[in-house]
């Protein structure tokens, strides 16, 4: 049978995970840009970031994902860390140079303790994000659902990352990003809003019907690492282990992909280039959940890969306008479709009542290790990238199209892995047709 879900629920999705990912957004591509521009932060600083908040998403996701499982009440959990995550982003509006000369008149460099208390206070940020977000409402998320909606509920899920980069851009087009102010103003913005939607949720998200946990709490937290665990769910883990390949290879380019289109291809009107990219993938991530409810992972998945594969080539071999928006599209159905049926199989394969203390598994398989081995490799891609020296006689690295290659390798790893399972899965349905 078909569950219903009320406009209500449908309202609470759209309305958290954008502004979730808005959020999101805002820390893991704009962040880059901020230590990029007001603190000359190397390739190495980003690498070190980015893998330092996956970490700190990691282990926020475990603790919290499996508290919530043990309290039974996701909303609490939600709205209260919507609130904190608001409240931490408005906490990056002090760090500023002039404030950081201040308060550190001893400090060799300001732009050194800039950039290391921007790492610092992301990881706090990250904390409470991942509360919310990745523990709480992903676990809501799945409980509110069934194997009959959940492709149609993750394709919302899943586009309104690149919405919010839709958002994002456009709203910060009105901001010169290399002034200290703008950022002051954009942090404030953002984390009234978030601190907004918070407070709106207390009235707006359904509990989910649930059974609280009556185990061990610490149980909770270690059930998905445990052995048994994985041989009860072997499926679920397989698919766990492909969206870490997935996922390693986003993170390859992604955490430089607005500092490529500014500063290598010096493309000022990216946002107008990017825009119409983003909307029409977005359209595709919505209708492609639903043919995940139709068709299964396997016919999901070619057409995903090859988006990625595709978008890959062009952005690698192509500069021009009309190219770059080409690939970019191409890459950006990719991603959100892939994200969208990963996320569905993912939910489909959750053991009842477990959806919590999954949470930390699968952010290991989403944000810990792609968010560590992703920038590392896009790092390292990098090392001997062109540099260009900024006013004040530092020296700044200029991304190139290499982080794209690296990227394809990847995923051509997951094509090979995914064309395997595929026939071996249709090898075992004819023997048991005709034993």
């Amino acid at each position: 049978m078909r569950k219903k879900l009320s406009p209500r629920f449908w309202l609470a999705l759209t309305l958290f995970s954008l502004i979730g990912q808005v959020a999101w957004v805002v820390e893991n591509m704009y962040l880059n840009v901020f230590i990029y521009k007001m603190f000359h932060a190397s390739a190495s600083d980003i690498s070190t970031m980015v893998s330092a908040s996956a970490v700190a998403a990691t282990l926020t996701t475990v603790f919290i994902g499996a508290l919530s499982d043990k309290i039974g009440k996701r909303k609490l959990f939600i709205c209260g860390g919507y609130l904190l995550w608001g409240i931490s982003i408005l906490c990056f509006v002090f760090i500023r140079t002039e404030i950081i000369e201040a308060m550190f008149p001893m400090a060799v460099s300001s732009a050194a303790v800039g950039v290391s208390l921007v790492i610092i206070f992301d990881c706090i940020m990250t904390f409470f994000g991942s509360s919310a977000n990745d523990a709480a409402f992903n676990a809501w998320l799945t409980d509110s659902t069934d194997f009959s909606n959940r492709g149609a509920a993750e394709g919302i899920n899943a586009m309104m990352p690149l919405v919010s980069v839709l958002a994002v851009f456009g709203g910060f087009m009105a901001f010169d990003l290399s002034l200290a102010d703008s950022w002051s103003i954009i942090f404030m913005i953002i984390g009234a809003v978030v601190l907004a939607v918070g407070i709106a949720g207390f009235f707006l998200i359904e509990e989910p019907e649930y059974e609280k946990q009556n185990g061990s709490y610490w149980g909770n937290v270690i059930y998905g690492f445990r052995p048994s665990s994985v041989k009860q769910n072997a499926s679920l883990y397989f698919f766990l282990l492909l969206f870490i390949i997935f996922n390693i290879s986003i993170q390859i380019f992604m955490p430089y992909l607005i500092l490529y289109y500014e500063v290598s291809l010096q493309m000022s009107n990216y946002v107008f280039i990017m825009a119409p990219a983003i909307v029409l993938a977005a359209v595709v991530t919505a209708f492609w959940g639903k043919i995940y409810d139709k068709k299964g992972f396997f016919f999901s998945s070619v057409f995903f890969v090859a988006w990625l594969c595709a978008g890959y080539t062009v952005l690698f071999f192509f500069r021009s306008a009309v190219l770059v928006f080409i690939g970019s599209l191409l890459m950006m159905c990719g991603y959100l479709s892939g994200m969208a049926v990963f996320g569905a199989k993912i939910r489909d394969l959750t053991p009842v009542g477990k959806a919590g203390m999954l949470q930390g598994v699968r952010i290991c398989s989403q944000v810990l290790i792609p968010g560590i081995v992703g920038p590392f490799i896009g790092k390292t891609v990098l090392a001997n990238a062109e540099t260009v020296t900024n006013n004040d006689g530092t020296v700044s690295f200029i991304p190139n199209a290499n982080i794209f290659l690296a990227a394809l390798i990847a995923v051509l790893i997951l094509a090979m892995i995914l064309a395997f399972s595929f026939i071996r899965s249709k090898k075992k349905s004819v023997r048991q047709t005709n034993p």
